[in-house]
């Protein structure tokens, strides 16, 4: 059953076929289809960043989540029983050369796995996209797939990775400061880094909002900044604020010296 986009009014089915018209979709149909570790491995080998988020997005590599994405795509949450939902894993958004990342865990099943763009289409996102709104980024995630109950598998992150670690190759030059949501995105992002070259202090760097380190990479120094994550079990809480989450935002606008937005679209 095709139901209309809630912004353009196009029909889709769900999950959205890959080169159907999505909005921001970057595959076609003859993009390239990851169906295990040892090809998530091989397609990650690519050069150019948009070919990167195309291969992303029609990742088939974890069975688990890769049935659970769709299964939701078609169960819906009530209230967006009439959407059509992308149903795919997400690629990263934002500046394709960017000063600033913000490195999260993994799509929300009602809102990224909804929308096919990552933090967009549930509370976590309104908090994050307003805070960006007033400082500006890029972002990704170490899991491209919602997953059950927000835990992914230590297989399904390990599978995940080289999507994850070959984007950050790719953006790493230009980028000065990396904001980590929550301490999953924070032990990542360092895993990364050092998988990448990266000069990791230690003892390992301890996760807390606002925390802040210097990492050295082979493109020079980046700094790497914690914060908890704008979940509600956060936010409704008041363990994080909104002016929590701009101070750690504005600090990495400031250390990567950035006058204006930092985000292209």
């Amino acid at each position: 059953m095709e139901l209309p986009h809630p912004l353009t009014g196009e029909l889709f089915g769900s999950p959205v076929p890959p080169g159907a018209g999505w909005p921001g979709d970057p595959a076609v149909r003859g993009t390239r289809v990851a169906r295990d570790a040892d090809e998530v491995v091989r397609l990650a080998r690519t050069g150019e960043l948009h070919e990167l988020d195309a291969r992303v997005s029609v990742c088939r590599a974890c069975p688990r989540l890769v049935e659970w994405r769709e299964d939701v795509a078609v169960s819906k949450r009530k209230s967006f029983a009439n959407q059509p939902y992308w149903g795919r894993p997400i690629p990263g958004w934002g500046a394709d050369e960017p000063r600033i990342l913000i490195a999260g865990l993994a799509p929300a099943a009602n809102g990224g796995n909804r929308t096919g763009r990552v933090f967009t289409g549930d509370r976590s996102g309104d908090w994050l996209f307003a805070s960006l709104y007033r400082v500006g980024t890029r972002m990704i995630a170490a899991v491209r797939c919602a997953p059950p109950a927000n835990k992914p598998t230590p297989a399904e992150r390990d599978t995940c990775a080289p999507w994850y670690n070959r984007e950050l190759e790719l953006v790493l030059p230009t980028t000065k400061a990396i904001v980590c949501l929550g301490k999953f995105g924070f032990d990542a992002l360092l895993t990364a880094l050092a998988a990448l070259g990266a000069t990791v202090p230690k003892p390992r760097p301890k996760f807390g909002h606002a925390a802040e380190y210097l990492i050295k990479t082979p493109h020079g120094d980046l700094t790497v900044l914690a914060s908890f994550h704008p979940s509600q079990q956060n936010t409704f809480t008041g363990k994080l604020t909104e002016p929590m989450l701009d101070q750690v935002l504005t600090r990495a606008k400031t250390l990567a010296g950035l006058d204006g937005p930092a985000i292209a679209g």
